[in-house]
């Protein structure tokens, strides 16, 4: 048991060594979408603004009142969208164009999360921020490092895949992608308790902040 364990993470380590230039940039992307996100917010005219606080109002309403979706309901979607995200980054990693778009997915990711958190302080100041930092922050956690983690071995696999059949042309590569397909099947896992979290604990935390 000691050993496997040992062997895992050497396994990471090395995964870590050989793919560190790959992280950062991921990793720097996901935070200019995050800014760009966040930039848009002032880009916004103030009917869009007034039209997107009323929705949150009906929302914070909701939440209030227990009103939105069943949990069970909420876990199902959530989790629905976190599988179609990372089945597509998995499609993406084992076709020689697919990292253009793997990158795409994760700055659009950063985007989303900055546009959220950039929103809700820019019009709810300090409360906004707190309750961004309850709803969006806590199920993220898991979320953006498991796409993370998964955008980099899909671009690793990616460009192993170009290498392999349109340069070099040789041997094979069932190794490698039963590795990848591994590690994503792990991250995958990591997103079903990101979702449950998300469903089940979120809404009680978001509760707690609630603006008023």
């Amino acid at each position: 048991m000691k050993r496997n364990k040992n062997k895992w993470g050497r396994s990471v380590q090395l995964h870590l060594d050989n793919q560190k230039s790959l992280y950062l940039f991921v990793t720097v992307l996901f935070m200019m979408g995050v800014i760009f996100g966040a930039v848009i917010v002032n880009t916004m005219s103030p009917v869009q603004k007034e039209n997107l606080l009323g929705y949150l109002g009906h929302f914070f309403k909701g939440l209030d009142q227990q009103t939105i979706a069943e949990p069970k309901v909420a876990f199902q979607h959530s989790l629905g969208d976190h599988f179609k995200t990372i089945g597509l980054m998995w499609i993406l990693g084992v076709s020689v164009i697919g990292m253009p778009f793997i990158f795409l997915m994760i700055f659009l990711k950063g985007l989303v999360i900055g546009f959220t958190v950039g929103f809700l302080v820019n019009q709810l100041s300090w409360d906004g921020f707190w309750f961004a930092f309850m709803s969006v922050v806590p199920h993220n956690l898991l979320v953006v490092p498991a796409l993370i983690i998964v955008a980099v071995a899909g671009t690793a696999f990616s460009m192993l895949l170009a290498r392999n059949r349109l340069i070099q042309r040789r041997g094979t590569i069932y190794p490698q992608f039963l590795s990848y397909s591994i590690l994503v099947t792990s991250m995958a896992l990591v997103l079903i308790f990101a979702a449950f979290f998300e469903a089940y604990i979120s809404p009680a935390l978001m509760r707690t902040v609630i603006p008023h």
